[in-house]
């Protein structure tokens, strides 16, 4: 583990632990909750809005989360966190109504919200600045790993039992919160050592800051392209405008998670050593490129390679923004991370909505370019902002 970690904090390998543990289970509960939920007689839009209740519960809880935070201290809202969404898991195989399992799912977004808020927090306060970008990498990259292993694991389960998925999620869950008791009690924060307890960022002082602005925009097409479009759009546009089988849905997935675990560090050494700027810059329009590709070109190769290039955009859009905002609150701030966390689950929950309308008046086409003006947004607004890499500039971050 030194070895990976480098000069990074142990924290880090503990917090990307964590994020694993997490990754894993949903992955492996996720394919599975629209078939647990018709077992219940309901239909697909019924089906539909369990998934949609954990997200817009994740969403509207968020401020709350960043609140608690502040109040109580990452460490324990991050163990709560884990605990709510594990227990909620374990009632959801036990549930025995829609209602039950609809309700539950909504919990479970509460305590998402608390976990990743929370952890986002004191990832940011357990390293140096010149750190940033690798230890979100690394977390980003715990994630990744845990997504990639999980579905293939719920298949399997999901062959003995629709309700097995949801125990084993809840025992993952369980582990991330032994690991987050166990390796995370004891942590130094960085700025505690560094500057004595220092007040919290309010929200109204870090929306001032244009760099801050700048990671809110291209969170929110992030959250827009990467974790909703890129999930949503892009199977129907392999069935119906490609006219291909699931199984190259599976591959352009493969492709794009393969791209962005090989850019991962690539993007991390970015961020640290040549600026946050340059790479939020690039992040944002090779994705906007990738989708323009989409657009303009319907073919299978075309669409294997713009995965790919999705994927390495989304290593940079997946670190340099977090970054940014560590160095604007100076790795603290509950509520300015909560509200740079909503930023992204805004994206994650419109963006499917928008692209699914404009695909029914319009085109798959229309889709895809709306997509890359929201990546556009946040390119313009990067342009704008000054470098907040302490090692890049001895301009202060504050316009």
């Amino acid at each position: 583990m030194k070895r990976i970690l480098g000069d990074l904090p142990g924290e880090v390998g503990a917090l990307s632990m964590v994020a694993f543990a997490v990754a894993v289970g949903f992955g492996i509960v996720s394919p599975v909750i629209p078939l647990f939920a018709q077992h219940f007689g309901v239909g697909a839009t019924a089906a539909g809005a369990v998934i949609s209740a954990f997200a817009f519960m994740r969403l509207l809880s968020a401020p709350a989360g960043g609140r608690l935070v502040d109040r109580f201290g990452e460490r324990s809202v991050l163990a709560v966190g884990l605990v709510v969404v594990a227990v909620s898991s374990l009632l959801a195989g036990f549930a025995q109504t829609y209602m039950q399992l609809l309700v539950l799912r909504g919990v479970g977004g509460v305590g998402s919200a608390m976990f990743t808020v929370s952890a986002v927090s004191l990832l940011l306060r357990v390293v140096r600045p010149d750190q940033r970008g690798r230890a979100t990498s690394m977390w980003q990259g715990g994630f990744l790993i845990g997504g990639l292993s999980g579905p293939a694991i719920g298949g399997v389960l999901a062959g003995i039992s629709l309700r097995a998925p949801f125990f084993v999620y809840a025992g993952t869950l369980g582990a991330a919160t032994v690991v987050t008791v166990m390796a995370l009690s004891g942590t130094k924060l960085r700025d505690r050592v560094e500057q004595g307890e220092t007040v919290r960022m309010q929200l109204r002082t870090a929306l001032r800051l244009p760099a801050y602005r700048a990671a809110l925009a291209v969170n929110l097409g992030t959250g827009w392209a990467i974790f909703g479009v890129r999930s949503a759009v892009i199977p129907l546009f392999v069935a119906d405008a490609l006219g291909k089988s699931p199984f190259w849905v599976g591959m352009g997935f493969f492709v794009g998670s393969a791209a962005q675990a090989a850019a991962l560090w690539p993007a991390a050494r970015t961020v640290d050593r040549i600026g946050r700027k340059p790479a939020m810059l690039t992040g944002s329009l090779v994705a906007a490129a990738a989708v323009v590709v989409l657009a303009v070109w319907e073919s299978l190769p075309v669409f294997l390679l713009a995965m790919a290039v999705y994927g390495a955009a989304a290593a940079f859009l997946g670190s340099a923004p977090a970054a940014t905002v560590g160095d604007v609150v100076h790795g603290r701030g509950g509520t300015v991370v909560a509200v740079f966390q909503m930023a992204s689950d805004l994206g994650a929950v419109t963006g499917p909505l928008v692209a699914g309308w404009l695909i029914d008046g319009f085109s798959f086409g229309a889709a895809f370019w709306t997509t890359a003006a929201i990546l556009l947004l946040g390119t313009a607004m990067t342009l704008r902002m000054p470098e907040t890499a302490p090692f890049r500039t001895t301009a202060p971050v504050r316009s």
